[in-house]
């Protein structure tokens, strides 16, 4: 193999046989090729794009550069991915619930960088909860209660690893062949048999606009079926957060109060179960009706939560320590309605930069997280305020001389007018 044969071929829109692309990967996994041609089969990618054929090729390369878990014995394996959004905790609440239904939910999960919450730093803002599971252990675990949250280990698709540190530094990130061999390679090495992709669209997503979510869900799709998974994908909305809770510990605490019946927040009810019902539906082969009554039945009776609080503690995690983790002191300021009217409009990404700024979030990798930092909304789209209601909370433990700009941004994110506007359309579109 020439690489720079593969590179002119590639900058000049030329497909690859997919046994260049499996050679191409393979070599750059073991070293043999440097990463500034990497780097350019990126930009040439990131430009030209890639066929389908292609895109499967680089995918399950990427995929077979590391361990590839394997389920069998188990009950029928499904997972969910989300392409991340403001206020997303629904994977405390899916994982849980799906494995409740039966299914042996195998998760590997992610941490945070920029504006987007991590799943793994949301886990761990419970006390002892132990994200970094060995392979062996995160299996026992899955064998046990039906579910793990675990982050990525260096086992699993090291190639992606190596690409996306260059696709950050080289401008090659926003390009949907890469994208769907970064999330894909993952998925499929993680052993899931049946995958289901939430795409979000809008404000507080990395696809701003709802084309641009379809192309991703197709795609998404079309290659994990193309490497021998059922799939599907809903383009969600992701112009308002989730849900009230912005932050870490305060997710959690919302997911907890979702699985215990004491959470108002509809949106992130009715997407859990949609989501985790289409799991049930492709893992068990039952229509997706029976799913979604299934899983309505074991969030009400309280199996989803069992199954979560079993999964936090064999990792470790001590629910009751977080209750009083809760109560710690933080500085907090309310946010309230300078006008009467109606909510028209939650900017999702005001939102996530007020809870960055608060340090929910980090900067860089080595930035620690303030747990209990973050954004309480007290208002969902459609409600009816009065002048001086309170429209959120902000919290830090670290920051403090943050509350009054993250207030100024909350206040500016939530739009208040006369009119009462039209309900929320949560699900843009369902891909199978």
């Amino acid at each position: 193999m020439i690489v720079k044969l593969l590179l002119d071929r590639k900058r000049e829109g030329k497909e690859l046989a997919p046994e260049e692309v499996r050679e191409l990967v393979a070599a750059y996994t073991r070293g043999d090729v440097p990463d500034y041609q990497m780097a350019a089969f990126a930009m040439a990618v990131c430009c030209r794009g890639m066929t389908d054929a292609e895109t499967l090729a680089l995918t399950e390369s990427m995929r077979d550069s590391g361990t590839c878990l394997d389920w069998a014995g188990f009950p029928p394996s499904a997972d969910k991915h989300s392409t991340g959004g403001v206020g997303d905790k629904l994977s405390l609440i899916i994982q849980p619930l799906a494995a409740a239904c039966g299914l042996a939910v195998p998760s590997l999960t992610g941490r945070g960088l920029g504006l987007t919450g991590g799943t793994a730093d949301k886990m761990e803002s419970i006390p002892g909860y132990v994200a970094g599971l060995s392979l062996a252990d995160y299996q026992k675990v899955v064998a046990d209660c039906g579910c793990s949250l675990t982050v990525q280990t260096g086992e699993i698709a090291p190639a992606d690893k190596k690409l996306y540190a260059l696709r950050d530094v080289t401008g090659t990130v926003p390009s949907i062949p890469l994208i769907v061999a970064s999330i894909l390679s993952k998925k499929l090495a993680e052993g899931a048999e049946s995958l289901v992709f939430d795409v979000k669209c809008g404000a507080g997503a990395f696809m701003k606009t709802r084309e641009e979510a379809v192309a991703l869900a197709h795609a998404l799709v079309t290659n994990a079926k193309g490497a021998g998974r059922k799939a599907c994908a809903l383009v969600t909305a992701m112009d308002e957060p989730l849900g009230f809770a912005v932050g870490n510990a305060n997710e959690v605490r919302e997911a907890i109060d979702v699985l215990q019946g004491r959470c108002a927040a509809r949106d992130v009810i009715d997407l859990s179960v949609e989501l985790a019902a289409w799991m049930v539906s492709l893992a068990k082969g039952i229509p997706l009706d029976d799913a979604v009554a299934w899983c309505w039945e074991n969030l009400e009776n309280g199996e989803a939560y069992r199954r979560f609080a079993r999964m936090v503690a064999l990792h470790g995690g001590d629910l009751e320590a977080f209750q009083k983790t809760l109560e710690t002191s933080v500085s907090s300021l309310e946010v309230v309605a300078a006008d009467a009217g109606y909510v028209q409009s939650i900017d999702a990404n005001g939102i996530a930069q007020a809870a960055f700024e608060l340090g929910a979030g980090r900067g860089k990798s080595s930035d620690a997280i303030d747990n209990l930092a973050g954004v309480d909304l007290c208002v969902k789209r459609g409600d009816r305020v009065e002048t001086g209601a309170v429209l959120a909370r902000v919290s830090t433990t670290t920051r403090p001389e943050q509350l009054e700009p993250a207030a100024a941004r909350v206040r500016a994110a939530v739009v208040i007018g006369a009119a009462q506007p039209s309900p929320r359309e949560l699900i843009l579109e369902e891909i199978a």
